[in-house]
């Protein structure tokens, strides 16, 4: 648990961003108490995303615990958080709980359409402020029915899409000889079926490049045996592998690649590779699997708050919490500055409407990059750098992650060359 004076101790209040500002539902009495909520995954398969929500949360109520000032009114910041349990209906559930029974003002929600979706449409049906992150454009702004003609009212989003971790992966992929053949691995829920759609997904790019895709079909999350999977990838010469799994699925998948025999010279997964726990339960045998990578301690951005920079932040949480940095900490971190930005923009924290607007003209520089919501790429959008990586074994922890392209975020620099596995 981080307390007060172990954020102040280890310098963490000078790395984190500005709490989000509690604030009431428009037809709430106006009590001088900003109050923003924060939903996330932190209990469930999911949990890895939200492992560093409380030492953002209690940084940054550590820094704004004297409140905020708006059009020379000083307000109190209240900072209701929810765990999501990464069931898409519990996320529901406690969105509508911050906005009827909390009369939050704003609401912040990180980490999977399974939970961002959910909490949006609520915010959006309720006419209450959001921004979210931490999930592809793409299963975000389409998963709800989003029109690019159009767009939303009241509900925002920040990162990158499924363009850059296609560009990202197959420039990885071509600098490894290899056959070209890849095996997808893409489940039955709303990144899984993204990344797979014919049209708006891997397919079309990946055949455009030569590349052969071998879709097996959409499995269940938290299924137990892939041996179906695997034979089709083993009969069909296999040489990549990609996809997007949750951390308990890839653990699974990748153990029993290696009892089956399949012996790929890349594997690139989204989502479980993000996390050093989930390599450090692979053992050895996680050396060289890649990922895309959107927030690293070397990424040259600061935060618009403290203006700390990505290095400082990830220290702060190894420095706090013993653990070694993961990369939800620069965007739970950014939602805060895009949330403070907005708020003190806005004249009136208590008016949604404001709020609204003062969202839709974001343009800041933060501690994962450039947030411009009038750049799109569709209406309530902005994208984020994405980079690539492979995980090493060796350094302060038992894995290092290593920036390997560029392409699709060339400001963050190469840690190192693309490697084989094995």
């Amino acid at each position: 648990m981080i307390t007060r004076r172990s954020v102040i101790k280890t310098g963490l209040a000078g790395a984190a961003i500005l709490p989000t500002l509690s604030f009431a539902h428009r037809t709430r009495a106006q009590d001088g108490v900003i109050k923003v909520g924060y939903v996330s995954p932190q209990t469930g398969p999911l949990a890895p995303f939200g492992e560093a929500d409380n030492f953002v949360v209690e940084a940054i109520k550590a820094v704004f615990k004297d409140g905020l000032t708006v059009n020379n009114k000083a307000y109190g910041v209240d900072v209701i958080v929810k765990d999501s349990q990464s069931n898409p209906n519990r996320a529901a559930e406690v969105a509508s709980e911050l906005i009827l029974s909390d009369e939050v003002n704003l609401i912040l929600v990180s980490s999977t359409p399974e939970t961002t979706n959910p909490v949006a449409d609520q915010c959006e049906a309720n006419g209450v402020p959001c921004i979210s992150t931490v999930a592809p454009w793409q299963p975000y702004f389409f998963g709800r029915g989003g029109n690019p003609d159009q767009g939303f009212e009241y509900t925002f989003h920040f990162f990158w899409g499924l363009e850059d971790v296609i560009a990202t992966y197959t420039e990885m992929w071509s600098k490894i000889a290899t056959n070209k053949v890849i095996g997808g691995m893409f489940p039955n829920d709303s990144d899984g079926n993204a990344w797979g759609d014919a049209e708006l997904g891997f397919p079309k790019p990946l055949a455009a490049q030569g590349f052969q895709l071998l879709d097996p079909g959409r499995y269940q999350n938290l299924t137990d045996d892939f041996t179906a999977q695997i034979g089709v990838f083993k009969s069909n010469g296999a040489e990549i592998l990609t996809g997007v799994m949750i951390p308990p699925d890839l653990t699974t998948f990748w153990n029993q690649v290696s009892q089956q025999g399949l012996a790929p010279k890349v594997a690139s997964i989204g989502k479980a590779l993000l996390f050093p726990a989930v390599l450090e339960g692979l053992g050895d045998s996680g050396n060289n699997l890649s990922t895309e990578v959107w927030w690293t301690p070397t990424h040259p951005y600061s935060s618009s708050i403290t203006g700390a920079s990505a290095k400082a932040l990830a220290d702060a949480y190894t420095a706090a919490t013993g653990k070694q940095w993961t990369q939800p900490i620069g965007f739970a971190h950014a939602l805060f500055e895009v949330a403070a930005d907005a708020l003190q923009r806005s004249g009136d924290p208590m008016d949604a409407e404001a709020v609204r607007d003062a969202i839709k003209e974001t343009k800041l520089n933060t501690v994962v990059g450039l947030v411009d919501f009038s750049a799109g790429p569709v209406p309530n959008v902005a994208k984020t750098p994405l980079v690539g990586g492979q995980w090493r074994l060796g350094g302060d922890f038992k894995y290092d992650l290593v920036v390997t392209s560029n392409v699709a975020g060339p400001d963050v620099p190469l840690g190192g060359a693309m490697e084989a596995i094995g």
